[in-house]
């Protein structure tokens, strides 16, 4: 045999193929029988026949690419082979299927192969699942999960009906350029429709029997025979810092961990997000001497808390609407100051609490009545993050800029850009921590 045949290429070879494959090396000479390449068994290997015997020896690798219809191979052999007419020594190279490989320097005196991926179909629909993860199946302006949920676009993000009604009707009332299109609650780009998900409505009911299911704290159940049944509020039936619920007392449900907390608006102590109207009970727990670490039913009062008492020592992922371009540049800036992060957003807090900034971008409910004194949660927090180093950029002169960032034209739609979100090239070319100079087409 030629020293570039593949080790399961013998005709006369019977053994079975291996588990899982995914892939085939197709034999030019149809003499030879096709090479099977398995998850478990990427390495293909050729058979040397000198004087004495025979000899197999790792040519190559190949493994899955990033998608389905991709893959890579890495030279293993001591010597170069061909793909798709390139000469590959050592490197990583990218195939596909139709994709010529020899497994030498030359065609001459090697068995050429057509690399195909094997589709691999399961007919038993009991394998067929659908993976539901209620994480990433809430609304981010009520933060429970979606009812009757609408998509708009396009950024397709998902939302509450009734929540995006109310969204819209708020940044009406508060623009005061009512031709302008409102901005996505989570993503800030200009919305151009909505319109209901019938796919996601339709999933709805599953996912609210896999949140029951899943509550971190479970409703008690009904007993005559112990009295320690867990009960939904750990002040109902126990006394903390001197307060217990009076039967019947309100409550309010969490939205960070599903519990509950008596209603006590006449306390001083934050049971509501002033950015978003959520309820979060860790600040209220807090208060009462209770924790996570006595009590794992309840959110931990770091989720919950002052804008003066965050702490911050990374930028948000969300940083200016999610362009990573724009985020980079905000980091350097920052560093190049010889300021910390926290420091930062310290001396931009006070120039808020100053009233020397422009509050109509913030994108929080009760604008006017928030200070470094308001509770918010964590979602809320780094939107407040994200309008202060907004005005942190545009503030920062042109010549304390990195280079790179000073020399590109603003972009025309500003912060409102939809491209940015879609094209890299546009989103790195063009500065679009700015306002816009002309609504988005």
């Amino acid at each position: 045999m030629d020293s570039g045949e593949c080790s399961n290429s013998n005709p006369s070879s019977s053994s079975p193929p291996a588990a899982g494959v995914w892939a085939r090396l197709v034999p030019a000479d149809s003499a030879y029988p096709e090479v099977a390449v398995a998850e478990d068994d990427a390495v293909v290997c050729s058979l040397v026949t000198p004087a004495a015997g025979g000899e197999e020896l790792a040519w190559c690798e190949i493994r899955r690419g990033g998608d389905a219809s991709s893959a890579t191979i890495r030279n293993l052999s001591s010597d170069a082979i061909i793909v798709d007419g390139r000469v590959i020594q050592q490197e990583v190279v990218d195939i596909k299927p139709g994709s010529e490989i020899v497994p030498g320097p030359e065609k001459d005196g090697h068995l050429a192969y057509t690399f195909d991926i094997t589709a691999v179909k399961d007919h038993n629909e009991n394998n067929v699942k659908i993976v539901l993860d209620i994480e990433n199946a809430k609304c981010s302006i009520c933060l429970n999960l979606w009812h009757d949920v609408v998509t708009v676009a396009p950024c397709f993000h998902n939302f509450c009906n009734g929540c995006f009604s109310e969204w819209l009707r708020r940044s009406s009332s508060n623009s005061r350029d009512k031709s302008q299109s409102a901005a996505c609650p989570q993503c800030r780009t200009a919305v151009q429709s909505v319109g209901r998900n019938h796919f996601l409505h339709n999933i709805e009911e599953v996912l609210g029997k896999q949140k029951n299911q899943s509550r971190k704290r479970p409703l008690p159940q009904p007993s005559d025979e112990s009295n320690d049944a867990e009960l939904p509020c750990p002040q109902c039936g126990t006394e903390f810092s001197g307060f217990r619920c009076s039967p019947g007392a309100a409550h309010l449900q969490c939205n960070g961990c599903g519990g509950m907390m008596p209603a006590r608006p006449s306390t001083s102590i934050q049971q509501k997000c002033l950015g978003c109207d959520g309820t979060f009970c860790g600040a209220y727990w807090y208060s009462q001497g209770l924790s996570s670490r006595h009590r794992g039913l309840i959110c931990n009062p770091e989720t919950f808390r002052m804008i003066s008492q965050h702490h911050i020592s990374r930028l948000p992922d969300t940083l200016h609407g999610g362009n990573p371009f724009e985020k980079d540049i905000t980091e350097r800036c920052i560093q190049q100051s010889g300021k910390t992060l926290q420091a930062v957003i310290s001396e931009w807090i006070a120039k808020f609490d100053n009233k020397e900034l422009d509050r109509s971008r913030l994108q929080l409910n009760n604008v006017d009545a928030i200070t470094s004194r308001t509770h918010l949660c964590n979602h809320c927090y780094n939107k407040f993050i994200d309008f202060l180093l907004y005005w942190f950029r545009v503030s920062t002169p042109r010549n304390l800029l990195p280079p790179d960032a000073a020399s590109r034209d603003s972009c025309w739609y500003g912060f409102m850009c939809r491209t940015q979100h879609h094209r890299p090239d546009h989103a790195k070319k063009l500065n679009h921590v700015c306002r816009p100079t002309r609504s988005n087409p």
